[in-house]
């Protein structure tokens, strides 16, 4: 009887051993890397229109925890604390399907919708990197942000474990309207800077107007601009003044697309001058123009066409 039980234990111990999965890790804990590298570009990422992944989107459960990612990241923002992950995972699938790279500007986040791309700051230095999420994490509940190796070392926390940081979701949809944080949504082109700022738009615009208005007549002056125009009868909206033609169709594309109204982009004295209009309702023109000077374009003003 008692060469029975030693037999039935140490067959439970063997199949108890047997169930102890190895880990996929061959590092118990993470760390930096170990071995000479070459400086890492730490180049921020191009943030891009790219459809979230239907399978990433699903809730989910970990260490008893359930998460529910949300549908759009636009208009996100966060302050937390942010870590970093490294060797460990370097070479490791992400939630995306993609290999992780420690050397990479990448980042996991536990809700966000993937991919997603985020501005994030370092509060202690106000250094800042833009990075791609692909993956999800951290699962500790005083950390918002899990960064590569790459990005903390951007950010120069790479050598402690948290950081104080702010999260700024840039979205871009398909029509490259690029919103970043909760600020308003502006075309790609003015976002990646291809386009002069409102400012020195308006300012060009005026300077413009000022050379020319004494060879326009008065005739058809707007009390906002002083200017004469060219165009269809009615009340327009303009919106910058650009010398360069595809520049100023490319806004254009955008502009009509983001408010749903014609858009005519007359050349007046060697500049191309984009306006919205005609449009012949004033109280829908004083809504368009309240709706454009809040949402980034404050130097637009409205143009009178007889």
């Amino acid at each position: 009887m008692i060469r029975y039980c030693f037999i039935f234990i140490v067959v439970v111990c063997l199949a108890l051993s047997g169930c102890q999965a190895p880990s996929r890790y061959s590092q118990a804990k993470d760390s930096a890397p170990s071995s000479s590298y070459p400086e890492p570009a730490m180049e921020d990422v191009t943030p891009r229109y790219e459809p979230y992944r239907e399978t990433n989107s699903r809730p989910y459960e970990v260490f008893g925890k359930h998460y529910k990612p949300l549908t759009s990241g636009k208009g996100y923002t966060a302050v937390g604390n942010a870590s970093w992950y490294g060797q460990k995972f370097h070479g490791h699938l992400t939630s995306n399907g993609e290999i992780y790279d420690m050397f990479g500007m990448s980042a996991a986040h536990k809700t966000l919708p993937l991919p997603s791309y985020v501005k994030v700051t370092n509060l202690s230095n106000q250094l800042s990197a833009i990075v791609r999420v692909n993956d999800r994490g951290p699962f500790h509940s005083d950390r918002i942000i899990d960064l590569s190796y790459a990005a903390a070392k951007k950010l120069d926390f790479h050598k402690n474990g948290t950081t104080a940081v702010k999260l700024e979701v840039i979205h871009v949809d398909s029509n490259d309207m690029v919103s970043v944080g909760k600020a308003p949504a502006v075309p790609y082109a003015l976002y990646a800077g291809e386009l002069p700022s409102q400012q020195a738009l308006h300012d060009a615009d005026a300077e413009v107007a000022a050379q020319s208005a004494p060879q326009e007549s008065n005739a058809g002056q707007s009390a906002d601009s002083g200017l004469t125009d060219a165009g269809q009868p009615g009340y327009y909206i303009q919106v910058a003044a650009l010398s360069d033609a595809d520049k100023a169709k490319q806004l254009s594309s955008g502009l009509s697309s983001l408010y749903q109204v014609p858009v005519e982009i007359p050349l007046i004295n060697q500049v191309y001058r984009l306006r919205l209009g005609p449009l012949t309702d004033r109280f829908k023109l004083d809504m368009l123009l309240d709706a454009l000077r809040q949402n980034g374009y404050p130097g637009a003003y409205k143009v009178a066409v007889n």
